[in-house]
């Protein structure tokens, strides 16, 4: 051995003598608390950019590296197609499972392997979640030139909706159309929603369900004042949103009065919840998880942070990773015939 590595062998030797003695540790350079020096974190969002989960991700790329030791820098990177489940099948198979790799999905990703129809390559089970952005509000809404101003009125007429597979803008409506008999018709192949609000716009379809409110509220402003072309004709979420609920604009869970329906709902609505899900692979050690858990949680409670989202009109009410944790096992647990008859109702396309 040459002299330089043998000083330098014993050097960490003694090293490693002085941290077993200390109760210290000689492997800090190795350690969660300097990992992310130098490196670079890819927020992998699967939606095509410039939608509401892509600005929630940009948004956060900007503040938690704060939170993070060694301050590294995170990009996103945007991955749609087949409802954020080719996003999914990515960061669960492909790739890297250091924790230098984050999942942006839609809300319903994480059950589409429990309810879906579409073939997935992720048990979210196993998926080790940061947490999610914010409790979302889904509704559905359409032109006010259409003649569907309510849940009854789609029970009587048929309305065209923006759609895209195995996606909150197709689950949603399919739902109810098996509780409320609805006669919501779904054009499917939308890659997005602002390339389904753009058929809106054109009046290639009619309306949409499955849509956040405080997103499309931010994004499409116009749509809603008073003389603008769109309108809310129902909600879609355990509670509703509370200017939403002061409007008077009313609640399709609180419409449903069958115990089997509101069963069903239960299951379907929990992916509110964690409406923005952020996702880490399976892999990724505990340790370093923990970390970044809490830098999520720090990241979206930052006073810079909640000045953008004011700024931007963008609501901001986090949901831990363990709590998300914690709904997966739960929503998973439900009864099969539940399960049943959500898949038949999303099998219709």
């Amino acid at each position: 051995m040459a002299a330089g590595k043998t000083s330098s062998h014993f050097a960490a030797c003694a090293l490693l003598l002085a941290a077993i003695v200390t109760g210290g540790s000689c492997a800090y350079a190795q350690s969660d608390d300097a990992f992310f020096k130098g490196k670079t974190i890819t927020i992998v969002v699967g939606t095509t950019a410039g939608g509401g989960y892509d600005t929630y991700a940009r948004m956060i790329s900007r503040h938690m590296p704060r939170y993070l030791e060694g301050t590294p820098t995170i990009i996103v990177s945007n991955m749609p197609g087949a409802g954020s489940n080719i996003a999914a099948n990515y960061i669960y198979n492909v790739a890297r499972k250091d924790g230098t790799m984050i999942g942006a999905y839609f809300a319903g990703s994480p059950l589409e392997p429990l309810i879906g129809n579409t073939p997935v390559q992720h048990d979210p089970r196993k998926s080790q979640f940061l947490g999610s952005a914010h409790n979302d509000v889904y509704v559905c809404m359409g032109r006010k030139d259409v003649p569907v101003a309510t849940l009854q009125d789609a029970q009587q007429k048929e309305m065209i909706l923006a759609s895209q597979h195995s996606s909150t803008t197709s689950d949603f409506p399919l739902i109810l159309n098996e509780i409320f008999k609805t006669k919501f018709k779904l054009v499917m192949g939308y890659p997005g929603s602002r390339e389904a609000g753009l058929s809106i716009e054109k009046n290639e379809t009619q309306g949409a369900c499955g849509f956040a409110w405080p997103s499309i509220s931010v994004t499409n402003p116009g749509w809603f004042a008073p003389n603008g072309p769109m309108r809310v004709i129902v909600q879609t979420h355990p509670t509703g949103h509370a200017g939403l609920n002061a409007e008077g604009v009313p609640n399709a869970y609180n419409m449903a009065t069958n115990p089997d329906d509101k069963a069903m709902l239960d299951v379907f609505f929990s992916q509110m919840i964690f409406g923005r899900p952020y996702v880490l692979p399976p892999e990724v050690p505990a340790a370093r998880v923990a970390m970044m858990r809490k830098a999520f949680m720090a990241t979206l409670k930052d006073p810079e942070l909640l000045s953008e989202a004011k700024r931007s009109n963008l609501e901001v009410d986090p949901v831990s990773g363990e709590e998300v944790q914690a709904l997966i096992e739960k929503v998973y647990a439900a009864p099969p015939a539940i399960i049943a008859r959500i898949k038949k109702a999303l099998a219709a396309y």
